[in-house]
């Protein structure tokens, strides 16, 4: 019985292990998207979001039945960050028309918006699909997508500025989409802990 339950043990750290060298890279760039910390720099509260996120997802690795590692990994990534900043305001400076705090790509918007836009425009999650996971009405994840892009399109970062970019989404997008997956500058190569790291503080 022990060596059958090691010899699992062994290959579901195999199975864990492979689904991590392939997903981890836009896990955690959709992890920078979310916490909004500059795409040069280290983005440690990213790492941490998405360590929270694997950790959750070895440890229902035998209960999955069938269902995608990299959505359940999204889902938790998602629902951890709703609950730490789902009432987060947008920063003072930008209620007032002043430039933004240094930050990423999506540092103008506020943390319903980030998650709104991150999940429906760059992760392609449908807006019925985002709705439920998220405990909010469609129409109020459309028009937080639509306010996102709105303010990304009236005030664009510094180095974004260019012609629309459509997103390859079934359902019609609004135009002039950020391009979100153009991200400047390589993120770091860091990897999550090893799967025997089960828990993991937030």
């Amino acid at each position: 019985m022990r060596e059958r339950r090691a010899a699992q043990e062994r290959r579901r750290a195999r199975e864990f292990e492979a689904f991590v060298a392939g997903a981890a890279g836009r896990l955690l760039r959709t992890a920078v998207l979310l916490t909004a910390e500059p795409e040069d720099l280290p983005a440690p509260a990213a790492e941490r979001l998405l360590t929270l996120a694997l950790a959750r997802t070895y440890a229902a690795w035998d209960r999955l039945r069938g269902e995608d590692p990299y959505d359940r990994t999204r889902q938790e990534m998602a629902a951890h960050f709703a609950h730490s900043a789902w009432r987060e305001r947008l920063p003072r400076a930008l209620r007032h028309g002043r430039r933004p705090p240094p930050g990423g790509l999506l540092a103008r918007l506020s943390p319903q918006e980030r998650l709104v836009l991150v999940l429906r425009l760059y992760e392609g999650v449908a807006e019925e699909q985002t709705a439920a996971q998220l405990g909010l009405p469609a129409e109020r994840v459309h028009t937080l997508c639509l306010r996102a892009v709105g303010r990304m399109r009236s005030n664009p970062p510094a180095g974004h500025a260019g012609p629309p970019v459509p997103v390859g989404a079934p359902a019609p997008e609004p135009e002039g989409v950020p391009d979100m997956s153009a991200v400047p500058g390589p993120l770091p190569p860091s990897a999550p802990p090893p799967p025997e790291a089960k828990a993991v503080a937030p």
